[in-house]
């Protein structure tokens, strides 16, 4: 039996990894579960691992999987704050093929998109509105933010993305690289999850945004 607010960090989670393919951070778990300090999180997440319904994957900063949910699936109460959530009904969904276009680099930055490799199934309400890509990610400086050496990133195409997006960026018009977008003034900074690698800052005239990230597929075999 899980306490309201267990019950609601839980379905924060799932719903926050099932848009976006990232486990949310402690600073948003905090926040919109309007809690007073991340210590607060620690014991709800340890609490949730304790029955069964959490894990945390070893050796992985930010790194949550939800393996199972509460019978029901309609929390007490609405989380609070940024990052709020209407839990969504399950249903069946069909898949579309969404086009890898080889490899992106999440650390060093490598060639800029190659042609199309292969495809990739993603159920369609998953990936929403758009036209899509997917990329292998190679290195580890996203690994704060759940994406690791080897899986796939699944990408909506857009020239424009908000402060704090993760995003593919073109460098340069021949450099693409995954980071997260920070918007500084007349600057722009690509800044990684990672603290082993340094943020870069450029022009604006020197960046082009390809896309956005929405989902995740990680194979575990």
């Amino acid at each position: 039996m899980l306490t309201a607010k267990q019950k609601e960090l839980l379905l924060y989670i799932h719903e926050r990894i099932k848009e976006t393919g990232v486990s949310p951070s402690f600073d948003e778990m905090k926040e919109a579960l309007d809690l007073a300090s991340k210590s607060g999180i620690h014991r709800l997440i340890t609490a949730l691992e304790e029955r069964g319904f959490l894990r945390r994957l070893p050796h992985r900063a930010r790194a949550l999987e939800v393996l199972k949910l509460p019978d029901s699936a309609a929390p007490a109460a609405p989380p609070k704050g940024r990052g709020a959530f209407k839990p969504s009904v399950v249903s069946e969904s069909r898949s579309t093929g969404v086009p890898i276009l080889g490899q992106i680099a999440a650390g060093v930055p490598i060639e800029a998109l190659q042609h199309e490799v292969g495809r990739v199934s993603a159920p369609e309400d998953l990936l929403g509105h758009g036209d899509h890509f997917a990329l292998e990610v190679k290195g580890d400086s996203m690994i704060q933010a759940g994406i690791l050496d080897g899986d796939v990133v699944i990408i909506r195409r857009s020239e424009n993305a908000d402060s704090g997006d993760i995003v593919v960026a073109l460098i340069d018009g021949e450099e693409a690289t995954l980071k997260r977008l920070r918007k500084r003034g007349n600057s722009v900074a690509l800044e990684a999850a990672n603290p082993a690698y340094e943020t870069r800052i450029f022009g604006p005239d020197r960046v082009r945004i390809q896309g956005k990230l929405v989902a995740m597929i990680r194979r575990y075999s």
